[in-house]
């Protein structure tokens, strides 16, 4: 073993975990594959350690182990996606539940799971929340592997052209080449500022206490009182997604009235407020 890996323990690698499931998150749009794939991650480092000297930085070695667990991933299957990115809506009157074969759907993850338990710097932490919000990983998915990657390591994590193109084993041309085309693709799939997640506000806290309120008193009169006239719900893994109050509410007293007596339990997901709903009867 050389003398840089003789001196990781298990305790060095897991400190990369978190980060790292943030970054195989961004790239597979799925939390439980993000968790395979640093699982396999760990499970090669540790095994490869004794040709690890030291050359470049721990941190950096992981990152190109995971980039290449997630390329492999990608490269044996399709994008994940949201049911806006497949289907059209219905109306609520005609709606019809179809579930789809996974995987297919973009999924949510907790942001304890990806976001950094204890920031240095508020601003960074910010902009690292900001890069997880669906809206943003549903539109990285629209790009092919190795321009992910790319996207990610420069414009997320700050790493520079040339610690890219060693980490992919390309040129700084190719990186900044990719990174271009990358860029050119998202501008056909933009992220509405509307979407931005920042910290909740007196007015905006009240406001979702009177959205738990009435959901978790199906009161749909106040319910559909606080969304806007394009609001959207969806379901996966269901393609069905509906749009405005009017749908929201015929679904809701129609096929979904079985969500009558659920609970919200809060939770923080993709850097904004979030829930989770325990049917009638189920344990507190």
């Amino acid at each position: 073993m050389g003398e840089a890996g003789a001196t990781i323990t298990d305790a060095r690698l897991e400190e990369y975990r978190r980060e790292l499931t943030g970054y195989c998150y961004r790239m597979l749009g799925s939390p439980f594959e993000a968790e395979d794939a640093v699982q396999d991650t760990m499970v090669r480092a540790w095994k490869a350690l004794d040709s690890f000297e030291g050359r470049s930085s721990l941190r950096s070695w992981l990152y190109r182990i995971a980039t290449n667990v997630c390329l492999d991933a990608l490269n044996a299957g399709n994008r994940r996606a949201l049911p806006m990115d497949l289907t059209s809506p219905q109306p609520a009157a005609s709606a019809v539940l179809k579930e789809r074969p996974e995987p297919t759907w973009l999924e949510p993850v907790p942001d304890a799971k990806v976001l950094p338990a204890h920031p240095d710097d508020p601003a960074e932490t910010a902009a690292l929340r900001d890069s997880v919000r669906l809206a943003f990983v549903a539109a990285l998915q629209h790009l092919p592997a190795k321009q992910r990657a790319v996207l990610i390591l420069r414009e997320v994590l700050a790493w520079r052209a040339q610690e890219v193109a060693h980490l992919l084993g390309t040129t700084v041309a190719g990186v900044n080449s990719a990174l271009q085309r990358a860029r050119a693709t998202l501008a056909e799939h933009p992220v509405r500022q509307t979407d931005a997640v920042a910290p909740l506000d007196a007015g905006q806290r009240a406001l979702l206490d009177r959205y738990v309120a009435a959901f978790e008193g199906y009161d749909m009169e106040a319910l559909t009182a606080l969304l806007h006239e394009d609001a959207v719900m969806s379901m996966p893994p269901y393609d069905l997604w509906l749009v405005g109050p009017e749908n929201f509410t015929g679904w809701m007293l129609g096929t979904g009235s079985v969500c009558r007596g659920s609970r919200l339990v809060p939770t923080v997901a993709n850097g904004a407020p979030a829930f989770g709903a325990l049917p009638p009867g189920a344990g507190r």
